[in-house]
């Protein structure tokens, strides 16, 4: 998959950047079919954006914000990203659709969120982990080869089970956003833009794919 590639000089002017993009987008879509669907992921680098994103004059009530991925956590605990994305998005009020990681069988409820995702989805956030994971596909974990499922429940990953988008649910992007920073990306993100499949990120296929990386990643 082809990807452009966008390299700022810090994380600050990289969010403040991001903000504007999804800004951009949201608001022609909005304009165009009444609603805008984005998904997003975990990961500091997307606070900031969020934070960035919150300030901007937008058609909030016409936003829809799917999660990508949740830690299977209780509600209001700092490991979820649920507990960041209201936080960031508390005076501003899209629509977001949570992750229902704290019901008793994960597997129906897997399903049933991905029921309610839109065939397609205007934008997914997606970040870069060290070891080439994205969302919560996970090197070596089972949950890499579900591929008859759009939303799937993996193994323990960092003292944690998590709730995902499988490969079917990132090929419903019209536009991917990935947000690299830091200089441990170095590797993966080379990994990525070279098409190297070994990676779980290395595998997602989307119809644009955009980078944004700070120059520590680069």
């Amino acid at each position: 998959m082809h990807h452009e590639l966008q390299v700022f000089a810090d994380v600050d002017s990289l969010a403040k950047s991001a903000a504007r993009f999804i800004a951009a987008l949201a608001t022609e879509v909005v304009a165009a079919t009444g609603r805008c669907n984005i998904a997003m992921s975990g990961g500091n680098t997307p606070w900031a954006m969020l934070s960035e994103l919150a300030a901007l004059e937008l058609p909030w009530k016409s936003i829809v914000i799917y999660q990508v991925d949740e830690r299977i956590a209780p509600p209001g605990d700092p490991a979820r990203n649920l507990t960041h994305l209201e936080r960031c998005l508390k005076d501003v009020h899209p629509s977001i659709v949570k992750m229902p990681v704290n019901e008793t069988d994960l597997e129906a409820a897997s399903a049933h969120y991905g029921l309610g995702l839109p065939e397609r989805i205007d934008l997914i956030h997606l970040g870069l982990g060290a070891d080439g994971h994205t969302a919560s596909l996970i090197p070596g974990d089972r949950v890499l080869e579900v591929t008859d499922r759009l939303i799937a429940i993996s193994g323990e990953y960092q003292k944690y089970r998590r709730m995902t988008f499988t490969y079917p649910a990132l090929e419903r992007a019209n536009q991917i956003l990935w947000l690299v920073t830091g200089s441990d990306k170095q590797r993966p993100l080379s990994e990525l833009l070279h098409g190297d499949t070994s990676i779980p990120a290395g595998q997602v296929r989307a119809a644009r794919s955009l980078i944004m990386t700070d120059s520590a990643a680069k």
